[in-house]
Formats: C-alpha cells, structure tokens, sequence
C-alpha cells in the first residue's frame, strides 16, 4: 500500500490585494487599541498570522516523499520560473508559474496513493489545500482526508497520534510540541538546524530565494519520514 508524506509552505499575500472593508476585518483587534505604540505592535502579530489562513495566503511550495522508496518531489512557486525540472538525488524540484498549476500538480500526485502521512495536517495542511483549491478551481483528488479523526488509514496526523489524540489536553502529559521538538526528542535532526524555519518564507520569497523555501520544506517532509517511522515501530496499535 503506496503511502505519501507531505508538507506545506504558505506566504501571506500582499495586503493591498484586501479591500477596505476586509482590512478592517483583519486589523479591527488592532485598531481598537487607544495606544499607537500597542496598536502597531498587535497590528505586526495579526500580519504575521495571516500566512495561517487558506483566505489571506497561497501555498508556495509542496514538498512529497514515499515512504517507502524516499522518492518524490518538491513543487514551488517561483517568480523566475523555468520548465526544466531539477533533481537532487531521488527526489526531483519542479518550478510552477502559479499556486494553480503548483495544487493541480499536487492532486494529480495525490491520487495515485492510497494513504497519507502529515504533521498536523489534518489541522493546518489539509484543509489548508482543500479550500485553495475550491478557490482557484482547481480539481481534488482527494476528498477524505478529513474524514473519522480516529483512525490513522488514510490520513495518519503524527501530532494526533503522539499526543493520543489531544488525550490530556494542552498542559498534560502528552501535551503536543512542534515537529523541531519532537525531532529532537526522538534524536532526528530538526529540520531548522540549518537555520531557517517558518517565519522566514515570506522574506524569502520577497527576495526570491525560492529554492530555500523548498529545500526547508523537503527537509520538514524527511523529518516527518523518520518521525513516522519510529511512531509505527514503537506506538503504533495503541488505543
């Protein structure tokens, strides 16, 4: 049974592309503040977690492995896009013009696995991608990726399994950590240790260091890959 490891990079997108009504949507936390000093700081975090939203950014760049051979594919936009594909090894960078052609891409990946592995994807990735595609029209291959949280056939979200499924809550025992913590706990290495992380792709693709972005993001898929393989050798079938 073919099974695809994936992750997402998102980029807000620019603020002049909201209207009026919907900037003040966006901002009217911040602009409620009387203090121009606090006003402008709480403006900065709400700018900040628009990459966080499928209505206030795009999906940059797809990195996918399968985890069985470790083959795949990177997909990213790039402003200088190029038609030649680029390999690294077993795993091949494909430059896409748009956000568009970058999910088509990606579903027609998609839909030749029969099982899916994330890090908090049934949380942010998956329905990250499920509503840019509707937005952009783009066809999905996909549909039940969200479908019963307990069970890990076909989407197994290592961050519900490795907290039990939110057992204990957010302060308890199997309190849920991000996937560098993790990493480092289980003695993989982190996918920021060479020194980019999240917070970083935006500037990187206002500088047009594309690449970067999908080097991260494939390393982000690797981890999980490891990740994933300790969870089914040593957690798995707990109920």
């Amino acid at each position: 049974m073919a099974t695809l490891i994936f992750d997402i990079e998102t980029s807000a997108l620019p603020i002049d592309q909201f209207d009026e009504a919907q900037q003040e949507y966006l901002f009217r936390e911040a602009n409620k503040l009387p203090d121009p000093v606090a006003k402008h700081a709480r403006k900065g975090e709400l700018e900040r977690q628009l990459n966080l939203y499928p209505l206030t950014a795009r999906v940059v760049c797809i990195a996918m492995l399968n985890a069985e051979s470790q083959r795949g594919q990177v997909l990213f936009t790039a402003d200088d896009y190029e038609q030649e594909e680029m390999r690294a090894g077993p795993v091949e960078y494909v430059a896409c013009m748009d956000e568009a052609e970058l999910l088509t891409a990606f579903w027609d990946v998609a839909r030749h696995y029969d099982s899916v592995v994330t890090f908090n994807g049934r949380g942010f990735d998956v329905p990250f991608i499920y509503l840019r595609s509707a937005l952009l029209n783009v066809p999905i291959t996909r549909k039940d990726w969200l479908g019963y949280r307990y069970q890990t056939e076909p989407h197994c979200d290592l961050a519900e399994q490795l907290t039990f499924y939110c057992v204990s809550g957010r302060d308890g025992a199997a309190k849920k950590f991000n996937l560098d913590f993790y990493c480092k706990a289980f003695g993989i290495e982190s996918p920021k240790a060479q020194g980019v992380c999240g917070l970083d792709v935006n500037r990187l693709m206002a500088t047009g260091e594309c690449r970067q972005v999908a080097e991260y993001c494939l390393r982000d898929v690797q981890a999980t890959v490891l990740l994933y393989q300790i969870w089914k050798e040593r957690l798995s079938g707990i109920r």
